[in-house]
């Protein structure tokens, strides 16, 4: 007898192309093994899954959990309660806290405080420069050791190539990827919406999409220079992602991801919500975010990604000018997303792949799977759920939310933590 056993679903398991009405059989925190539907052997507890999508457990590659430091805002326990609720069973944290995550203690610290809440799993990813300062390198290998996955000054671009260039090296050395923040600072000038009408009827200054290519344009030549792995973190732009295309086919080790909210809203939501649309890179034209789209669809961008940033109230009911970028996205992003495979930009496939098995494979992890023998983390999706986005209700600390009222469709209705069933199954499927 196996301990669970979740039957009648649509499974899908990109790394493999598998896609099936099958039985997913679980048993001391593994998978043991697909069955066809209604074969799976006796089990302890059982789940129907018809009508379900079970997926291997979805990965967000890029949040902010703001501990330590800015409790405020977001604390470990709530960040990781809130990828729960949004159907992630791991989610890597950025290194822009209060110390900045540029020791192996910061590290080891917020592994702990994760092993504490015993929620979905927390990989940490250190800072590149000590302070975010983009001058001196933290200690990759005393970071690695400690249980980084990646290394990343995001929020704060690298200025110096030299430095850049220095940080791939280093990178490679310990079998990780720079995850790149790409800004221009002199393009970008203090911008904080996208450069264009926008900004000019907004009288603010704005931030033109040639700060993200010439970054992007520079991190593609060194990585083809050094042999290190480049990810381009939340890309907005056709010049950017028309970069990383070519960069791609000549063979260079760079990936990209995109946020729900670059392949949702154009520019001019910024007009409706205020500072809730206030991101950085900011919202862009019509063009860009077709452009995004596209490149999703083609594989030039192979991870979608939250950029989950959460900040208080207060902080957010500043001006357009002095409130902090960023929103929250762990608990919409998954929706967001399946908006694309109903609207046929995506398939079922290309997007479980881009919140699973992709960003599993650029952090090096044994997860994204639902082979015989992986880590049994598995998320369960009711793709054509409807519901009402919510901010008051959301786990997470942060409401800063543009989606606040959006009717969608598709959620994530349970999750398991190595075996571990979490979340909201109905009792009905139960038995």
């Amino acid at each position: 007898m196996i301990d669970l056993a979740l039957t009648g679903g649509r499974v899908l398991d990109p790394g493999r192309g598998f896609d099936a009405i099958a039985d997913v059989c679980i048993d001391a925190g593994r998978i043991v093994g697909i069955a066809p539907a209604g074969s799976a052997p006796a089990a302890r507890a059982t789940i129907d899954a018809a009508g379900l999508w079970i997926t291997p457990g979805l990965i967000d590659m890029h949040v902010h959990l703001r501990e330590p430091g800015g409790a405020h805002k977001e604390t470990i326990a709530t960040g990781l309660a809130a990828a729960a609720i949004g159907g992630f069973t791991a989610v890597a944290a950025m290194a822009n806290t209060s110390p900045v995550n540029d020791t192996p203690d910061v590290t080891r610290w917020m592994l702990a405080r994760a092993a504490e809440v015993d929620g979905p799993r927390l990989l940490p990813i250190a800072a590149v420069t000590r302070g975010l300062a983009g001058e001196e390198l933290t200690d990759f290998v005393a970071l690695r050791a400690a249980g980084a996955v990646a290394f990343s000054d995001d929020g704060m671009p690298i200025r110096r190539a030299d430095v850049m260039r220095r940080a791939l090296v280093a990178a490679r050395g310990v079998g990780a990827p720079i995850i790149a923040h790409e800004e221009d600072p002199e393009l970008a000038c203090g911008g904080v919406v996208d450069a264009g009408p926008i900004a000019e009827r907004l009288g603010v200054p704005g931030m033109p999409g040639a700060a993200e290519e010439r970054m992007i344009a520079r991190d593609c030549a060194l990585a083809a220079e050094t042999g290190g792995a480049v990810h381009i973190a939340h890309v907005s732009t056709a010049a950017g992602i028309a970069r990383i295309r070519d960069a791609r086919a000549r063979g260079v080790a760079v990936t990209a991801e995109a946020t729900p909210h670059h392949f949702t809203l154009a520019h001019d939501a910024v007009l409706r919500h205020g500072t809730l649309a206030k991101m950085n890179p900011p919202l862009r034209s019509e063009e860009d975010v077709a452009a995004v789209r596209r490149g999703l669809a083609d594989g030039t961008i192979e991870v979608i990604a939250s950029d989950h940033a959460p900040h208080h109230a207060d902080e957010k009911a500043r001006d357009l000018r002095t409130a902090p970028f960023g929103i929250v996205g762990l608990e919409t992003a998954l929706a967001l997303t399946l908006a694309c495979v109903h609207a046929g930009v995506l398939s079922a496939d290309a997007a479980i792949r881009a919140l699973s098995f992709a960003p599993a494979r650029i952090l090096g992890l044994q997860s994204g799977r639902l082979t015989e023998g992986a880590v049994a983390d598995v998320t369960l999706i009711d793709p054509d759920l409807r519901w009402t986005v919510d901010a008051r209700a959301f786990r997470s600390l942060g409401r800063n939310t543009p989606f606040d009222g959006a009717e969608l469709r598709g959620r994530a209705v349970g999750v398991c933590l190595a075996g571990r069933l979490r979340g909201d199954v109905d009792q009905r499927r139960r038995r």
